[in-house]
């Protein structure tokens, strides 16, 4: 039973058997044909049987496993590689399926490799998820064909494996690192000229160019015949608050990702920085409700604390009650803090009706509202109207668009920062606000 279930037939047999029916067709015609008919009949049966024999001589013959991380990252390409070991003594073509998570909806990927006898071979693709949870791995397929191609023998490893999906880890590396060697400018972050220092002296240095020259040292300077300059310490232990909207407004899809997990992966990069900035990281996650409040600390396990909380998060995308996001704030946030709050603007009455509570944080914080272009909307903008209804939908489109820019500058003219952002750039656009508000000493 298992001998049946593994064995495969190729289109090569297929259409040498398919070529025998014709030509025992033709030979019912002409007579002398059929000896030749029966001779190709035996020979493709003996080198049938002789690629059968090439297969299952070996209990074992090919041996495959899967390796990926233990946690993928949602909205970022991860890595997976399937090994395949050849235990043949001879060469093996092979057609390997992955079965996949669900979540995918992928039926392509099929593979073919040659493998050389005695070695092994890897087959390196990547996986992009788009939803936050767990994703279920099933078996690995091989079909291994012999020397001659006529039969295939199915392997089957059951590599079932359960992953997480988590908020975007390898966006947040990626950052780490190039903060680390000085290169976020490659990304789009910009090098913002600090405008003043902190209180807080910290030693006399030789000066170096592009210094402050106002942080001139004159008297060291005098006594070490050498330009010297007084370099002031960061501010640190100031509150990052990252606040996320799992409201209506966030369930807008964008390039596979809803404009809420754009979101989630934009407040982990940003609560990362801030520690590495020496301030505290927190969080507030709200709908109709509080879901969620992990204080801001600079504890070591900060991060796989925010990380945890952030793939926890599910909604039901209900109203916004920014009543009760305010309250929360301001009796559970007693010092002033930088608040990031990753929501959604629709149209302008729709931002007003939220401003009084806006303007109430904002009087005890430094509140950045952080809201959405609508990318559709800038293809209708720049796309020619050729009739009388695409003339409409572009009217529509520039009265959206005009709306977006008037609630930026509402919220301006009451003192609230705000960033108006394509969902692309979120991550980018607001490490800049919160290097900008640091080097201006706001925060």
């Amino acid at each position: 039973m298992q001998f049946i279930r593994s064995l495969y037939f190729t289109n090569r047999l297929y259409f040498s058997l398919a070529a025998l029916v014709c030509l025992f067709v033709v030979a019912f015609f002409i007579p002398v044909l059929l000896v030749l008919a029966k001779v190709a009949f035996g020979v493709l049966l003996l080198l049938t049987l002789l690629d059968l024999l090439q297969l299952y001589r070996n209990k074992e013959g090919v041996f495959a496993s899967r390796s990926m991380q233990e946690k993928l990252s949602n909205g970022s390409d991860n890595d997976i590689y399937l090994y395949l070991e050849n235990k043949y003594n001879f060469a093996v073509d092979a057609e390997v399926i992955d079965e996949l998570p669900f979540q995918f909806q992928r039926r392509d990927t099929v593979f073919k490799a040659r493998i050389p006898a005695g070695r092994t071979h890897i087959i390196h693709y990547t996986l992009r998820p788009t939803k936050r949870g767990s994703y279920n791995f099933g078996a690995i397929n091989v079909f291994a064909m012999g020397k001659l191609a006529l039969v295939k023998r199915r392997y089957k490893f059951a590599q079932n494996q359960e992953v997480s999906v988590y908020p975007s880890f390898i966006q947040m590396r990626q950052y780490e690192l190039m903060a680390i060697s000085n290169r976020l400018h490659e990304v789009g972050v910009k090098k913002v000229r600090r405008l003043g220092h902190s209180s807080e002296f910290e030693q006399i240095r030789p000066y170096v160019a592009g210094d402050d020259q106002r942080t001139i040292n004159w008297k060291a300077t005098a006594r070490k015949s050498d330009l010297m300059v007084n370099s002031y310490q960061d501010e640190k232990s100031q509150q990052v608050f990252c606040l996320i909207d799992k409201g209506r407004v966030m369930q807008m899809p964008f390039e596979g990702l809803t404009l809420l997990d754009y979101a989630i992966n934009a407040s982990l990069v940003i609560s990362n920085i801030a520690l590495k900035k020496h301030d505290k990281a927190g969080l507030i996650t709200f709908s109709d409700n509080i879901s969620n409040m992990l204080p801001a600390q600079r504890k070591a396990d900060q991060v796989r604390r925010i990380m945890e909380l952030l793939y926890n998060q599910k909604t039901k995308y209900q109203e916004t009650d920014y009543e009760r996001l305010y309250a929360t704030i301001r009796h559970k946030i007693k010092q002033r803090s930088l608040l990031l709050l990753f929501t959604n603007f629709e149209t302008l009455n729709g931002a007003q009706r939220q401003l009084p509570y806006l303007r109430a944080m904002a009087r005890h914080h430094l509140l950045v509202v952080i809201f959405f272009e609508n990318t559709e909307l800038h293809a209708e903008l720049h796309k020619p109207a050729t009739n009388t209804e695409e003339v409409y939908t572009k009217a529509i489109a520039q009265k959206f668009d005009y709306d977006k820019r008037q609630i930026v500058k509402q919220l301006q003219q009451h003192g609230i920062h705000a960033i108006l952002t394509p969902p692309k750039d979120l991550t980018v656009n607001t490490i800049n606000k919160y290097l900008e508000l640091k080097a201006r000493g706001l925060i």
